[in-house]
């Protein structure tokens, strides 16, 4: 079980990366396009949020310090996904939708599992 939720913490980890990569420096050929769907500083909220969700999920369970931050970075992540959702379904825009879904679902999971089943220990003291 340990082994599937590293896996999915990464997962999740190169998703967000990707897509808060974009958010916070778009492709030149698509900035119009996302300008005309969301405020540039409402882009740049949830590119910065991403990226500190992707450092919140990695970092704390590789080093074992503050490991809390683990299930508290999904937490914020499944917020941002509910949010996401909503806005697709809002725009009929399914497919989207059902990604954003998806990604809810695994957020949830490593949330839950990383805070009451399967925590990460922090390191002890010497």
């Amino acid at each position: 079980m340990n082994a599937l939720l590293w896996i999915l913490q990464v997962l999740l980890a190169l998703a967000f990366l990707a897509h808060g990569w974009i958010l916070l420096v778009p492709p030149a050929s698509i900035v119009d396009q996302m300008n005309a769907v969301m405020s540039r500083g409402l882009q740049l909220f949830i590119g910065v949020a991403e990226i500190l969700a992707v450092l919140g999920l990695t970092v704390p369970a590789l080093t074992r310090i503050q490991p809390w931050l683990v299930p508290a970075a999904a937490f914020g992540l499944m917020i941002v996904m509910i949010s996401a959702t909503l806005f697709h379904v809002a725009r009929g825009e399914v497919s989207s939708a059902i990604t954003t879904l998806v990604l809810l679902l695994i957020a949830t999971f490593v949330a839950y599992m990383r805070w009451r089943v399967m925590p990460i220990r922090s390191r002890t003291a010497v």
